[in-house]
């Protein structure tokens, strides 16, 4: 039997159910996007957070309740990959795309 979980998914709108299973389904998208996409999409079939984990080939529960819960808060834009350590990013995606265009 499972706990009683903290920060449930909320319902998902047709447009998040559509655009969630284009993403687990697709081969262009970063792997990272595409299985968060199918743990979301598998919970809210009704798995639990491990199985959902398993499903594509993760280990770990916790870390699909802490996606749940930030999909419950961003939608889709907590499918994309945050900043996972090392340094701290110097330049913002604005300063970047200017020192690139100033390079080339």
């Amino acid at each position: 039997m499972s706990r009683l979980k903290k920060d449930p998914l909320r319902p998902l709108t047709t447009e998040e159910a559509v655009s969630l299973a284009r993403i687990g389904r697709s081969q262009v998208e970063s792997a990272v996007r595409a299985a968060r996409a199918a743990m979301i999409l598998a919970v809210a079939r009704g798995e639990d957070y491990q199985r959902a984990a398993h499903a594509v080939g993760r280990r770990s529960g916790t870390a699909v309740s802490h996606l749940v819960a930030r999909f419950n808060l961003e939608g889709l834009a907590a499918l994309d990959p945050r900043h996972g350590g090392g340094q701290p990013r110097v330049y913002g995606p604005e300063a970047a795309e200017r020192i690139l265009r100033e390079a080339r």
